[in-house]
């Protein structure tokens, strides 16, 4: 039986697959008639979201993955940066095994791109920020960046980033160059430039009406998104099943 943990990280997969979006309605007792759970459980789950910035409730309407404003965008790529540029300054060594795993995410992020997986790439561009927290040894700031990359996820779709997911890889690439060459500068100079990059792909407009029930089904449908299946050297990744191809056509960002 699901608990109020996992319900909470099928939510935030699911949003870091593209499959949940910004504004859709997440009911109650559909969620717990899915789960097999009480709708306590639920709540407690959507609770816990609320407090990590994911979701939001309205006295009369319900629960809902939040919309943020353009202003509040622009604060989650702030501090989105404050967090990626302090962790990099602030780790005293980095060890090969680091290296290695986040070589080797970049690997999958290649053969998700690839193969055309848009849950996949979509899920491991963004994934690449925890994952580089977990390497460096800090998982607190990787639970941190988790929320905040799901945040700018739902960002994008609703303000449509024009930074593809190529672009994104070879950023992600050029980071890990720099960190395997000892050159601590250059990786800080290039994390700064890819977050300004995505963020400046921003363009106001009008959101679309979500539809309120299609993505809770289909995230509730659809196995846990994977971005894991890479070995352990230091117990980096807590990965899950991968997700299914989706014949979603749009460019995916991080």
């Amino acid at each position: 039986m699901q608990d109020a943990a996992s319900i909470g990280q099928h939510v935030i997969d699911a949003v870091l697959t593209g499959r949940l979006k910004a504004g859709t309605r997440l009911g109650e007792q559909h969620i717990a008639q899915m789960f097999g759970v009480s709708r306590t459980v639920v709540r407690e789950a959507l609770i816990r979201l609320e407090t990590r910035g994911i979701v939001q409730v309205s006295a009369r309407r319900g629960w809902f993955v939040i919309e943020p404003s353009i202003e509040e965008a622009r604060e989650a790529f702030n501090a989105r940066r404050a967090i990626e540029l302090g962790l990099l300054t602030s780790v005293h060594e980095i060890q090969p095994q680091a290296i290695e795993a986040l070589s080797k995410h970049i690997a999958l992020e290649r053969e998700a791109i690839g193969s055309g997986d848009v849950a996949a790439r979509s899920y491991l561009l963004g994934d690449f920020h925890v994952c580089m927290a977990e390497a460096l040894g800090n998982r607190l700031l990787s639970e941190i960046l988790r929320d905040m990359t799901a945040r700018t996820v739902l960002i994008s779709m609703l303000y449509q980033s024009t930074h593809d997911a190529a672009e994104s890889c070879d950023e992600h690439e050029q980071i890990v160059a720099a960190l395997q060459n000892g050159d601590r500068k250059e990786a800080i100079r290039l994390m700064a430039a890819h977050i300004g990059n995505v963020e400046a792909g921003l363009t106001v407009r009008e959101a679309p009406e979500p539809d309120p029930l299609q993505g809770l089904r289909d995230m509730l449908h659809a196995p846990p998104a994977s971005a894991r299946n890479t070995p352990k050297p230091t117990a980096l990744y807590r990965r899950q099943d991968r997700p299914q191809s989706q014949p979603v056509k749009r460019k995916s960002k991080s």
